[in-house]
């Protein structure tokens, strides 16, 4: 197994609201170097994706991707706040996003994007037993809401309109679940 590279220096080389570009002197083990740059989130606590599911079905939301310039299909998603946990911000984003909460939140799994740029995490929550609940949030216009069959799950992967990374393992991640009555 490799040894970690040992940083020589950290770099920052532009910040904006939402990200450090950072340029890092490395110096792996069998005596090279390196100079990588990685986007540091200024958020160090990350982000949450959220699986709601009632009964057979599954919840994604339209939302509107400034990188890509297009609407997309994905599930709701957010930021950690402050002195939350992942579970306690899925259950806020669900509320804010869908107008749901959930008696049951279950941590499945960290995921990265792009390790070796990135260095957000997203932890993917599934959340179970919904009820009614709405909180204000902090989305520009408001999400439209679509139900799916659990059972739609392998033909939904290849639509379009859902090209996120994230959506998508998060799919494979539910039809596994699904698959093995692992729901609850």
């Amino acid at each position: 197994m490799n040894k970690k590279p040992e940083i020589q220096a950290v770099h920052q080389i532009a910040q904006s609201r939402l990200f450090t570009i950072e340029a890092l002197d490395l110096r792996f083990s069998n005596g090279n170097t390196a100079c990588f740059e990685r986007l540091k989130g200024n958020n160090k606590r990350g982000g949450v994706l959220i699986i709601p599911v009632i009964a057979d079905q599954f919840i994604l939301v339209r939302e509107y991707g400034a990188g890509t310039d297009s609407y997309e299909l994905m599930f709701p998603k957010g930021k950690i706040d402050p002195g939350e946990t992942p579970q306690q911000a899925a259950n806020r984003e669900l509320q804010e996003e869908v107008g749901f909460a959930a008696k049951n939140t279950r941590y499945l799994k960290g995921l990265s994007l792009a390790p070796g740029y990135l260095s957000h995490v997203t932890h993917v929550i599934l959340a179970t037993d919904l009820y009614p609940s709405q909180l204000s949030g902090d989305e520009p216009e408001p999400l439209q809401v679509h139900y799916f069959k659990l059972a739609d799950i392998e033909k939904l992967i290849w639509e379009d309109d859902i090209t996120e990374g994230r959506t998508i393992a998060a799919m494979y991640m539910l039809w596994s679940l699904s698959r093995n009555g692992e729901l609850s």
